[in-house]
């Protein structure tokens, strides 16, 4: 007689779950999520209809730009069921980057220090957070079969993909929307990526936090550039952040005095909010910030070949803005920088090299004249004195408020 053969075990389909399975599924997602390097894991439902028309009217007023990505896919960064067909639960995850010995006040007071923002000094945290997020849905697809449920249909996001990840993130309970439009948690501030995982399982959702910013209004405040509009709304063109790394072209004229050392990013309107009294220095130490990237002089910056910028920016944010992007940047801080014949100097040879376009070539000459003026001037103020009044505020916030990491 033949061996009979042996036949598939037949899985159950999602839907006979129960009400129980799904709460504790729900809770063991929260512990795998700290279990993988995430700080916080929260659930929400995909209903993001009260976004669409703060959405739209963002998009009308061309706040975002040139960043035409934003713009492309419509409201599909608002339906997430629509951006993952099936998709019932978002959960959403967040993960701390505040590097320690952060230096924020020590590097906005020397205009000579180029200014990163402090997402940006350790590794891209996009595919290392896609991964996790990843290995989080293949946890729960191995619970699911270990009960004999069919497998889930899951994907990760992690900034880059049209999706509303804040409003997600809130309505998950992982913090309030801040006046800045970032996201804040009392009990860590900012200083956090975001992630998420669409999936089909109707899992129990989390409770949103209520709004904790009140009356205070610090961030809209200290923007150099006065982007924060009005509260929770964004100009983006007018952002350092956008000026810096999204802009592909010329740095607008009336922005370039107002970046001051700043060549990648923003961090001001975190710095002087109070909530991030209370953040924690990240435990991941691949956010930690490279030793090429503390503190750096921004005429050594402004030396590397394009060869030398691709190696130090390797698996680093910084390098998909590109080496004439980071010139532009960084001549446009020294254009900003005290009167220095090294900075004329510097300025003048780089502008010889074939390593710079007509676009660099303009923000290099924009500096010469700014320097010049300076000399013409026989400037003999303190360097301190150069740093902008509300740069000066927002130092002193921070010397004040947040002084283990000033």
């Amino acid at each position: 007689m033949s061996d009979s053969i042996a036949q598939p075990t037949q899985l159950a389909p999602l839907n006979s779950l129960t009400s129980a399975q799904l709460s504790e599924l729900a809770l063991n997602i929260k512990i795998w999520g700290k279990e993988l390097g995430f700080a916080q894991i929260g659930i929400c439902d995909t209903d993001l209809s009260e976004e669409e028309p703060k959405l739209q009217a963002w998009l009308d007023k061309g706040y975002h730009g040139e960043m035409g990505y934003m713009a492309n896919h419509g409201m599909m960064r608002a339906r997430p069921h629509e951006l993952h067909p099936g998709t019932k639960r978002v959960i959403s995850a967040r993960m701390n980057y505040l590097p320690p010995e952060a230096g924020f006040a020590f590097n906005l007071k020397d205009p000579n220090l180029g200014y990163i923002s402090r997402y940006a000094g350790g590794r891209d945290y996009h595919k290392m957070i896609r991964n996790r997020l990843k290995k989080l849905g293949d946890r729960i697809e191995a619970e699911l079969k270990a009960l004999g449920i069919n497998k889930p249909n899951s994907r990760p996001f992690v900034d880059s993909a049209p999706i509303l990840e804040r409003p997600l993130a809130d309505k998950a309970g992982l913090g309030w929307t801040g006046k800045h439009s970032l996201l804040l948690s009392e009990e860590v501030g900012s200083w956090f990526f975001l992630g998420e995982l669409l999936i089909d399982l109707p899992l129990p959702v989390d409770i949103p936090v209520a709004e904790g910013c009140k009356t205070c209004v610090a961030c809209i405040k200290s923007c150099p550039t006065n982007a924060i509009v009005e509260p929770y709304i964004v100009d983006g063109s007018r952002c350092i952040s956008y000026l810096t790394i999204e802009l592909q072209g010329a740095i607008p004229l009336e922005f370039r005095q107002a970046i001051g050392n700043r060549i990648y990013g923003c961090d001001d309107c975190q710095l002087v909010c109070p909530v991030n009294s209370k953040a924690p220095v990240t435990e991941e130490s691949d956010f930690h910030t490279r030793a090429s990237l503390k503190q750096p002089q921004l005429l050594e910056l402004f030396a590397w070949s394009e060869a030398e910028f691709l190696k130090l920016t390797e698996g680093s944010p910084i390098r998909r803005i590109g080496h004439a992007r980071w010139l532009r940047n960084i001549a446009v801080a020294l254009g900003n920088a005290p009167a220095s014949s090294s900075i004329v100097t510097a300025l003048e040879a780089r502008k010889l090299t074939d390593e710079v376009d007509e676009m660099v070539s303009e923000h290099i000459d924009w500096a010469l004249a700014e320097q010049a003026a300076k000399q013409d001037d026989n400037q003999s103020e303190p360097t301190a004195l150069l740093v902008s009044r509300k740069t000066q505020r927002v130092i002193r916030s921070v010397e004040k408020g947040l002084p283990r990491d000033a």
